[in-house]
């Protein structure tokens, strides 16, 4: 992929982000408390999928780019199996046994069929 098509495929993101690190850097310089900063980019960027540009883009580099984006969303995974570990620990000791069994089924068989949507879009070529 030559620069010109990366650019074309990218600038929207790349201005966005721009935009967002100014914004961030004006705000904190006029002294607005951090929190509201983290707050509203954590917000902003799950509403623009920022941050998927942004690891779309890290990928891009060639042989650590994928790596970088496997150490920064390999420990996000553990993080979120541990607190639904201890949510459903909290549940079943508040006696909600029943439900909890219900979205673990619905959870077991979502996590299926991403591992045979995989599957079979490994199998099945698209050209």
């Amino acid at each position: 992929m030559n620069k010109q098509a990366i650019w074309k495929l990218y600038r929207k993101k790349l201005l966005v982000w721009l935009l967002a690190a100014a914004a961030i850097g004006t705000a904190l310089y006029y002294g607005i408390d951090k929190k509201i900063v983290v707050f509203v980019t954590l917000l902003f960027g799950v509403f623009t999928q920022l941050f998927t540009g942004l690891g779309a883009l890290i990928a891009l580099i060639p042989l650590i780019g994928p790596l970088i984006i496997k150490v920064v969303t390999i420990p996000g995974f553990f993080l979120l199996n541990a607190l639904g570990t201890v949510v459903s620990g909290i549940a079943i000791k508040k006696g909600y046994t029943a439900k909890l069994a219900k979205g673990r089924v619905v959870t077991l068989g979502l996590m299926i069929g991403i591992i045979i949507g995989y599957i079979i879009g490994n199998l099945v070529p698209l050209k």
